[in-house]
């Protein structure tokens, strides 16, 4: 009798784990499918894209237009900017987007290279900026000192600066202190 107890126990345990393998079978099954769902539906979304780029009804629009000449007209959009980096409005007057502002260097004078101060000692400005600053012809503390609020400006789209900063940190003043050192 005792005999017939360890193998009815040892049955129960087969069928046991055979069902603990069952449900951890169908529970990842399931998770998986759950996990990678949405892997699926994009592939099958590019693939089906894939198959019907081959035919022509595909590739027209309602006008007649063809995929590809309607790409090309896209291509000739350009965005217009309405929002600066801290979401400053910027004006857009001009009728070129691309037409970049003209320094006014009548208002704080012209410099060359062999003038050149070390802009760096300005709060704000690193050698990045620096570079940038030489790269549209200001190179001495004397013509920050003589910035102008258009000057600022013009120069904060130039060099793509955070707007506000130049006026933040004051460079005007800092240069000022600068060139009398």
């Amino acid at each position: 009798m005792l005999e017939f107890l360890n193998e009815a126990n040892w049955w129960c345990l087969l069928l046991l784990l055979f069902l603990a393998f069952l449900l951890g079978w169908f529970l990842s099954k399931w998770a998986l499918k759950n996990k990678y769902k949405s892997a699926l539906d994009e592939c099958l979304r590019k693939n089906s894209i894939l198959k019907n780029a081959s035919y022509e009804k595909a590739n027209t629009t309602f006008s007649g237009k063809s995929a590809q000449e309607k790409s090309n007209a896209d291509n000739e959009i350009k965005a217009i900017k309405t929002r600066d980096h801290g979401g400053v409005a910027v004006k857009n007057d001009k009728k070129d987007p691309d037409e970049k502002p003209k320094l006014n260097f009548d208002s704080f004078g012209k410099a060359d290279p062999s003038q050149k101060d070390d802009l760096k000692l300005i709060s704000g400005v690193g050698p990045f900026i620096e570079g940038k600053l030489n790269s549209i012809g200001i190179y001495t503390f004397e013509q920050i000192s003589k910035f102008t609020k258009e000057d600022i400006d013009t120069v904060t789209a130039l060099i793509q600066f955070f707007p506000g900063r130049i006026e933040r940190d004051n460079w005007a003043k800092q240069a000022k202190k600068l060139k009398n050192k």
